[in-house]
């Protein structure tokens, strides 16, 4: 089974410390056994203080992590003081107890504590909006990329905080196990089932001023005619609203344009028909409103870093018996 260590250090944040066991402890296979263990472990196995009013007591200490397939740090404590030590002693003996190959990610400003170790330099990753400027001026060897909500580089994967926490563990359970594991535990946990990484940390208009329209009834509309040809001027009509103000309003709302929203939501019922249907590369490309199989192909790989048919093959175990 999948261990997942999560890290907790003083001035925790009791949510975020509570997300990595919410999903990845939800997450079951066809037979219901659990897909994951998490377990919780602190930097010398003493009590971890939180920045609430209580303190809390972790069963195991940083041994843990030499077990650890995936190695989780929430956030915690504030980021304001520039000469801080991210990265003290004890902290980092606990950090040398990971083995090689440890799937590592962050939560918020637990990148700091990455950054810090040298993990990040040179490679791509994010915080939370409110930091970015901070942990530029002291991280200025890490690639930031401070308007998303996470990044996934692989072996090293950061959220921006919160609710993105959420969608990054989410991902996680996705990229592991496919959509309809990842759609099961999201229902569970009744939270929305997929945000990419790449939407924006902030978006203008997420709850519209009353009596204001807004574009949310044209996005469940949308997302039940996928397959159909969905121009932004079908869309502004249905929305009653001109191009131009449906587009800003739109953008204002989902922190992205209508055509990249769009193709977001076809790849991922395109994901969905793959890992749940016997139908063919072109029919599912067609089905999902992508056209051939050829742009299927093209945007399933840049998307999740597969063709349609090794995508199938690793999600459902079939053989390779439809041409990719």
């Amino acid at each position: 089974m999948h261990r997942v260590a999560v890290l907790a250090l003083d001035g925790v944040y009791p949510f975020e410390l509570s997300i990595p066991k919410r999903i990845f402890g939800t997450a079951t296979g066809p037979d219901e056994r659990p897909l994951y263990e998490v377990l919780t472990c602190g930097v010398d196995g003493g009590p971890v203080t939180t920045d609430a009013d209580f303190t809390l007591s972790v069963e195991h200490g940083p041994e843990l992590l030499a077990t650890a397939d995936t190695l989780v740090i929430p956030p915690f404590a504030r980021c304001e003081e520039v000469d801080r030590d991210w990265l003290p002693g004890p902290l980092a003996a606990a950090l040398a107890h990971r083995r090689p190959g440890t799937r590592v990610v962050s939560i918020c400003t637990a990148a700091y504590v990455l950054a810090a170790a040298g993990l990040l330099d040179g490679r791509p990753a994010t915080t939370h909006w409110n930091q970015a400027r901070h942990f530029q001026r002291t991280f200025p060897a890490v690639d930031l990329r401070p308007g998303v909500l996470f990044v996934d580089d692989g072996d090293l994967l950061t959220a921006a905080g919160v609710a993105a926490g959420i969608d990054l563990c989410l991902h996680l359970v996705r990229r592991d196990h496919g959509t309809e594991v990842a759609n099961r535990v999201a229902r569970l946990c009744i939270v929305p089932p997929w945000r990419d990484g790449g939407q924006a940390q902030f978006v203008e208009r997420p709850v519209p001023e009353p009596d204001t329209a807004t574009t949310a009834g044209v996005r469940e509309w949308a997302l039940g005619r996928l397959r159909e040809p969905l121009s932004l001027s079908t869309l502004a009509a249905r929305g009653r609203m001109s191009v131009r103000t449906f587009s800003r309003r739109f953008r204002d709302e989902v922190g992205m344009t209508p055509g990249q929203w769009l193709i977001q939501q076809r790849i991922e019922h395109a994901r969905h028909l793959l890992e749940t249907t016997d139908l063919a590369v072109d029919r599912v490309a067609a089905e999902a409103g992508l056209g051939t199989g050829a742009s299927l192909r093209q945007h399933l790989t840049a998307a999740v870093g597969l063709p349609p048919t090794a995508y199938r093959r690793r999600f459902r175990g079939t053989p390779a018996a439809l041409a990719d």
